[in-house]
């Protein structure tokens, strides 16, 4: 079992996984359409993608947290 203390990391890698697996599978079929191959152009899309998205995600979810707490209200 991972530690509790990694749950943002492993947050982070599981949301930057899911979210570039998706927007880079509607990036690569609007540019190639529906191909044969299409799998194959649209898994070497997602993986470099991943691996942008992953440190990106690490680096910019405190941010945003910090952001949405500046124009919320505590209950």
């Amino acid at each position: 079992m991972i530690p509790a203390r990694l749950a943002p990391v492993l947050f982070g890698f599981l949301l930057s996984g899911m979210m570039s697996f998706l927007v880079s599978g509607v990036a690569t079929l609007r540019a190639l359409g529906p191909i044969e191959g299409f799998a194959w152009y649209w898994f070497t899309a997602w993986l470099p993608a991943w691996g942008v998205a992953f440190p990106a995600v690490l680096v910019v979810a405190p941010v945003a947290r910090r952001l949405v707490g500046a124009v919320t209200r505590k209950a």
